[in-house]
């Protein structure tokens, strides 16, 4: 050791001590705003890191897809079960405008529609609206005990499932479909009658 160096002293100098910086200090809220076709316009506020040199912070929002209930949309409980996904596609100011980007049903729900001693039937077909949308259209559909019946179970032939499965082709109709009614036009077309 050298002379004249004190060893308690110097200890702790190299390190030093850090300025903790707050990461929320370098980021901007954005209100989120609903399509028109909803009731309730304001979803809610989400963040993004400000602009600094060359990323942009509306380039960070476009895209993001956020899930909300369609019971807040349309201030209606009833539709809780429903979520609804809505993706940015543009900012103004310090609104993103957003565009409807899928529908799905909440898992309590699904699960509670599936039961024992019946069959489940599951098809999807992909269709391009009139108002130019691409949308992939999942149907599930379930075996019902007749009128009378004594028998406990209720299943399907798996050549009458493909047989479901293959009746609910929506191409010919699709050029009528516009996003606004499709729920009631795919509702209309799906009643499928088997042998």
């Amino acid at each position: 050791m050298a002379v004249g160096k004190n060893k308690r002293i110097s200890k702790g100098k190299k390190g030093g001590k850090k300025k903790i910086v707050d990461p929320f200090s370098k980021k901007d809220w954005y209100d989120i705003k609903a399509p028109n076709i909803f009731t309730q316009k304001a979803l809610g506020k989400t963040l993004v890191t400000r602009t600094a040199g060359t990323k942009i912070a509306s380039d960070g929002l476009k895209g993001r897809v956020f899930e909300v209930s369609l019971a807040d949309l349309q201030n209606d409980e009833d539709q809780a079960f429903r979520k609804i996904k809505l993706r940015a596609e543009d900012v103004q100011g310090k609104n993103v405008l957003t565009n409807f980007w899928g529908m799905d049903l909440t898992t309590d729900k699904l699960r509670s529609l599936v039961r024992k001693w019946q069959s489940l039937i599951e098809a999807h077909v992909d269709v391009k609206t009139t108002d130019n949308y691409q949308l992939r259209i999942f149907c599930i559909a379930f075996t019902k005990k007749r009128p009378n019946q004594i028998k406990k179970t209720c299943y399907a032939q798996s050549s009458q499932i493909r047989q479901a499965q293959d009746e609910g082709n929506y191409d010919q109709g699709s050029p009528e479909l516009r996003l606004k009614g499709v729920g009631w036009q795919v509702y209309s077309r799906s009643h499928w009658k088997g042998n």
